[in-house]
């Protein structure tokens, strides 16, 4: 069967031959060598429907970077070997001259990530041909690639430093150049761990530069070297300060932690000579005492200043008896904390005292280094503690004295009293005595930072701390001025005394004087709470009704009423009493009281009653007119 497709496929060839179709077109030059009828089975797998390339077959080196996945191909096609993905780069009969590489990406803009080989560093900024040269292609990865002029070819540049870059090491170290370099730059061997050398860096030695140790070896083309470096000991590298005055190796004193930073050994007993050392002193370094290197120099110490000479109190304690000695308040066990107790602070011009006893030292004497205050010419309060009060009390009498309130046993509660409150420009009478400080001395919550608590005012007014309950109803009357010219405000009607106690008001001078039983009655009998609640901030006074039935319940269930309006009570009663009733039977009513019917009291003729609104009301209206009506009753009456 596999015959008779060829034989097929042969006899489809001759008969576009007749027709001068033998294929779509003509073949690049690259391979021109296999045009013909008779050689399209090099490139196509005529055995397969439709058929396949063959490109692998012939292009090896490409099939090779496949299967190793290394390179740009393999990030184009995958996993694809049928040289179907081929064609989609690379076109034939497209005719002799025309390129077999379709690449519409600029090869400066070629991202060479995909090659997998990122650029990085220099190499980022290189031109393509400056490392794609034919000269760094190996003969043997040459001889396997098809394309006979290598200066046109991309592939044979081997990923390895070594490729490009000649070894200025000479085979000292690995070749592998980026144990210790990167491609940023080559002078940094900043990926190098000297921790793998027989020689470990440390302490001093890390801050070294490399050419200290490593020297450059004169040569044609000179090189610095990293083998055959001596480091069995000190002397390769440093020489001997001391001039041979101690025969013990460099490290008996020594360490690479620095010079200066001695090893404290059992080779010298510092307790041997005129100063032992003591404290702090213990672990300081050689050369912090001995400046020089000839340790048998005479050294003063009989006095601190002899080595601390910088005096860190510039010259606070020079007038004091031992001429500001520091062992009068610190010694060799450390600077801080000061031997200076508070008891001797007693001896000074500032005794502690009090508060001030546990106070910390650096509450007032603020560290600052050399600039630590320790002598005060003031020691007002003011020198420690801020203002709280922020200028109230700048002004004579207390020109900020805090002493003038307050004592060192506490800052509250102050020392103002009662009897002295009494002195200023107001003084506490009446229940103003009672109070509180802070009722009325108080800082505001409704304002961030919240101000000082306030302590000076410019006026004394009621309103300035009280609310006025009575919602602006008497601001005639608080208007009024005293002789002095101020208004009188609240003590228009009140005092000091107490809020209830109304000594100033006089209801004569309203629209409603209290005559008859009026006088006896209770204010809030008539000034109702606005609001049901308790207190009197409620009240109201001006509005508060003058008329009768503002007050009083109508008792007669609307009989006396005239057109919806309430009755006349006044046309009946008197303010002095409700009983006797004053009203006139012969002027007000329709029936004439003659004769005996003047002395008869009402409740004989007018004794029909009625429930109305939830009580017994007497009905004055209709009253029966005929005798029958109450004296047929009234003999009833007599005679039982």
């Amino acid at each position: 069967m596999k015959a008779g497709k060829i034989l097929t496929i042969c006899l489809i060839f001759a008969s576009r031959a007749v027709l001068a179709q033998i294929s779509p077109g003509a073949l690049s030059r690259a391979h021109s060598s296999l045009s013909g009828a008779t050689q399209c089975a090099d490139c196509h797998d005529l055995t397969t429907l439709p058929p396949e390339y063959k490109c692998l077959q012939c292009h090896k080196e490409i099939r090779l970077r496949l299967d190793e996945k290394r390179g740009l191909h393999p990030s184009l096609v995958g996993a694809d070997r049928t040289g179907r993905s081929c064609v989609t780069c690379h076109s034939e009969h497209n005719g002799r001259d025309v390129s077999l590489i379709r690449w519409d990406t600029p090869v400066a803009k070629f991202d060479h990530h995909r090659a997998g080989y990122t650029l990085e560093g220099k190499h980022a900024s290189l031109a393509c041909k400056a490392c794609h040269r034919p000269e760094r292609i190996s003969p043997a990865t040459a001889g396997g690639i098809l394309v006979q002029d290598l200066a046109r070819t991309w592939l044979g540049l081997p990923p390895k430093c070594s490729g490009c870059h000649a070894d200025e090491h000479r085979g000292q170290l690995s070749p592998d150049c980026g144990r210790c370099h990167n491609s940023s730059r080559w002078q940094d061997a900043a990926q190098y761990n000297h921790d793998r050398a027989q020689f470990v860096l440390a302490g001093a030695h890390t801050k070294v530069d490399c050419r200290k140790c490593h020297p450059k070896v004169e040569d044609s083309r000179p090189y610095t070297r990293f083998r055959d470096i001596v480091f069995a000991d000190c002397t390769p590298c440093h020489s001997d300060p001391h001039q041979g005055s101690f025969r013990q190796p460099c490290q008996t004193c020594h360490s690479p932690a620095g010079w200066k930073t001695l090893q404290v050994t059992a080779a010298f007993n510092h307790w041997t000579t005129e100063y032992p050392l003591r404290g702090k002193h213990e672990s300081l370094a050689c050369q912090a005492c001995h400046r020089t290197s000839n340790f048998k120099t005479p050294i003063s110490h009989g006095r601190c200043a002899d080595c601390h000479r910088n005096d860190p109190h510039r010259g606070q304690f020079a007038r004091r008896a031992d001429a500001g000695e520091c062992a009068a308040c610190h010694n060799v066990e450390g600077f801080k904390p000061s031997t200076f107790t508070a008891a001797l602070h007693a001896t000074t011009s500032f005794p502690l005292t009090e508060k001030h006893f546990t106070v910390s030292c650096s509450k007032c004497h603020e560290p600052r280094g050399p600039e630590t205050q320790f002598k005060f010419v003031n020691s007002a309060c003011s020198v420690c503690h801020s203002d709280v009060h922020k200028g109230q009390f700048l002004g004579a009498p207390y020109q900020n004295k805090c002493e003038s309130c307050h004592t060192v046993k506490g800052f509250s509660p102050s020392t103002f009293t009662l009897a002295r409150h009494m002195k200023i420009s107001f003084p506490l009478t009446g229940a103003h005595a009672a109070y509180l400080c802070v009722e009325c001395h108080k800082s505001r919550s409704d304002v961030y930072p919240p101000p000082p608590v306030r302590f000076r005012f410019v006026r004394h007014g009621c309103d300035d701390c009280h609310a006025d309950p009575h919602k602006g109803e008497l601001a005639e009357r608080m208007a009024v001025l005293r002789p002095d010219g101020t208004s009188k405000g609240c003590e228009a009607c009140h005092t000091t005394k107490g809020w209830k106690a109304i000594s100033g008001f006089d209801h004569a001078t309203t629209l409603f004087p209290l005559e008859g039983a009026h006088r006896a009655v209770a204010c809030d009998s008539c000034h109702r709470n606005r609001t049901l609640q308790p207190g009197l901030k409620n009240i109201a006074f001006k509005s508060a009704p003058r008329a009768c039935s503002g007050c009083h319940e109508d008792i007669h269930g609307g009989q006396f009423s005239k057109g919806g309006e309430p009755p006349d009570c006044a046309r009946c009663h008197r303010l002095v009493k409700w009983k006797p009733s004053t009203f006139d039977h012969n002027r007000a009513s329709t029936f004439q009281l003659t004769d005996a019917h003047r002395d008869v009291p009402c409740a004989l003729c007018h004794t029909g009653t009625r429930e109305i609104a939830a009580r017994n009301v007497v009905m004055y209206k209709p009253t029966a007119r005929d005798c029958r009506a109450c004296h047929a009753s009234m003999e009833t009456r007599g005679r039982e």
